[in-house]
């Protein structure tokens, strides 16, 4: 809807919108946190250090290093939303205050109702 709303507002010709809603910020653990409070369950976490992450991207060859060095930049350094939005950008949720998003608590509880089987993600 925000995609919508930006594509027809004279304001937001020729300048950089950001969607980024403050209620929707949190951190990968966080949302798995989440989810196992919603859904009763415990998932079983297998923590991988930065140093052993880097380790890997540097040593595996090409192009096995590439979701590696993905997974650091996103998961750790936290490259998509680690920066700070200019003076001149526009953030949609600030810019459209009286549209009601979906929190991402909103949308776990949306995946109650048929919730998937636990699975793990890995590159293939």
């Amino acid at each position: 809807m925000y995609t919508i709303k930006v594509a027809n507002d004279p304001r937001t010709c020729n300048r950089i919108v950001i969607y980024r809603p403050s209620k929707n910020i949190i951190s990968q653990n966080e949302l798995i946190s989440l989810w196992e409070q919603k859904c009763g369950q415990n998932f079983r976490k297998d923590f991988v250090t930065e140093e052993e992450i880097v380790k890997q991207s540097e040593t595996l060859p090409h192009p096995e290093n590439i979701p590696v060095s993905i997974l650091h930049s996103v998961f750790v350094r936290g490259d998509l939303m680690a920066f700070e939005i200019g003076e001149e950008d526009l953030e949609a949720s600030e810019l459209y205050p009286d549209y009601n998003y979906t929190s991402i608590h909103q949308l776990l509880d949306i995946f109650l109702v048929n919730p998937p089987a636990p699975a793990s993600a890995a590159f293939q």
